[in-house]
């Protein structure tokens, strides 16, 4: 293993504080559990009821396995981190967390793509749905959302790992990030984070380019619908999707608009937690309570299961 003399690292986590850890602790570990449940909920739902076997919910199921795995990646090591004081991590488990964390992330961003084509066809195209977004067509795009974010990690990894460690093995974060070991590398880093700048840029600019076009044509169509009904409906279809793209993409712009690098440790160490665990958090309700049909699929899974302990 090419890491030096360094073979576990030191993570700082957000503070020292001892009121301040419990609080983060309580707080990280009610958002953890709702972020699972939540988002398990859509993944059971989605399997089981016959009206929610669409497209658009076959990429929801997804996009919640997705949120349950990125933040499973990051925060019960945090958690563990904190109820126990022991901050090390061992070089082996900081690689493999920094693959898993950025996977599930890029991942994320070209399913947003994928998503957000699949309601230009439902709303511009919805004669032509069912034959353009077919079984085989979805499960193409979300192997293609999996083997691009392969594509980006892997040759980051392998960079990543000839990396020496001699001096420090301190990593000013709550988590393995790939910036953080990057600052504390004693190799020449110029080249790794080249790669990584670009790789970022391309993959928001890519994804964004898709969503804004697919939006762009979907709202340009539901203006042209004649009834207000119609128009309300169409948009209530994409509401969801658009408010969760927001959050992601707004918080992941904000990281790179930092002023200083003092302020850039600071403020991405809590951007980053809130990535982590309140987007995951948020998203299963921002889907079901805008969705009639998941929250009909919801309440008819509770009847059912009354009826059953009723029996």
């Amino acid at each position: 293993m090419r890491n030096g003399t360094i073979t576990t690292f030191i993570l700082l986590g957000l503070t020292d504080d001892p009121q301040l850890q419990v609080l983060i602790f309580i707080f990280l570990f009610l958002t953890y559990m709702l972020s699972v449940t939540g988002n398990m909920t859509i993944i059971t739902l989605t399997c089981m009821d016959s009206h929610l076997k669409t497209p658009m919910y076959f990429f929801l199921q997804n996009f919640s396995f997705i949120e349950i795995s990125f933040t499973s990646a990051c925060v019960p090591r945090y958690l563990y981190n904190i109820a126990t004081g022991d901050k090390v991590i061992t070089y082996k488990a900081c690689m493999v967390q920094v693959f898993f964390t950025d996977l599930f992330a890029l991942s994320e961003f070209f399913l947003f793509a994928a998503m957000s084509y699949d309601r230009y066809v439902a709303i511009c195209k919805p004669l032509h749905y069912v034959t353009i977004m077919s079984k085989t067509v979805c499960r193409s795009l979300i192997i293609c959302c999996w083997a691009a974010g392969l594509c980006i990690i892997i040759p980051l990894v392998k960079l990543l790992l000839k990396l020496k460690f001699y001096d420090s093995n301190i990593i000013d974060h709550f988590t393995c990030d790939v910036f953080p070991l990057v600052k504390i590398a004693c190799s020449d880093t110029w080249f790794i984070e080249l790669i990584i700048i670009i790789c970022a840029v391309l993959t928001l600019i890519l994804t964004l380019t898709c969503v804004v076009l697919s939006y762009a044509y979907i709202i340009r169509t539901i203006l042209r619908f004649p009834s207000l009904q119609q128009r309300k409906k169409a948009f209530s279809t994409c509401s969801s999707h658009m408010i969760v793209v927001s959050i992601t993409y707004g918080t992941c712009i904000f990281i790179y608009m930092n002023p200083t690098a003092k302020e850039e440790v600071t403020i991405n160490k809590v951007v980053s937690l809130l990535i982590s665990s309140i987007s995951p958090t948020l998203n299963p309700f921002i889907y079901t309570l805008r969705n009639t049909q998941v929250k009909k699929a919801f309440m008819d899974s509770i009847k059912r299961t009354e009826l059953f302990s009723a029996k």
